[in-house]
């Protein structure tokens, strides 16, 4: 059973900075692309930031320069940087892994959590 829990969340001024954390336990294959995600209500699920096994990085383009995902294969956790926060990145921010960068029904998902900026 593989499990994602996501730590690091919280409550920052705009302009801050937070790191958030997802560690994996379980079986879960080396190769797997992971992912952030963050949801606010009303809209859906997308996609900030995702890594493959190799460590070739993706970013969505409100983010770029500003958010770094990295992970560490030995401990099975990626890590999210964020710098210079807004209040548009206000959400839920869930992490993933999976075989692709797209999401399937072969995805593993974290319980989220949650990143609210302040003006």
């Amino acid at each position: 059973q593989v499990q994602l829990v996501e730590s690091g969340g919280g409550l920052v001024q705009a302009g801050g900075s937070l790191r958030l954390s997802c560690a994996a336990s379980g079986v879960i294959s080396s190769t797997y692309v992971m992912g952030w995600y963050r949801q606010v209500p009303g809209k859906q699920r997308e996609r900030v930031a995702s890594i493959t096994s190799g460590g070739t990085t993706n970013y969505a383009d409100s983010v770029k320069g500003r958010f770094t995902i990295s992970r560490d294969n030995a401990k099975n956790t990626v890590y999210l940087e964020m710098n210079s926060l807004k209040p548009g990145d206000t959400g839920v921010y869930y992490c993933k892994a999976g075989p692709w960068v797209i999401t399937s029904s072969r995805d593993y998902w974290g319980q989220g959590t949650q990143v609210s900026v302040s003006t």
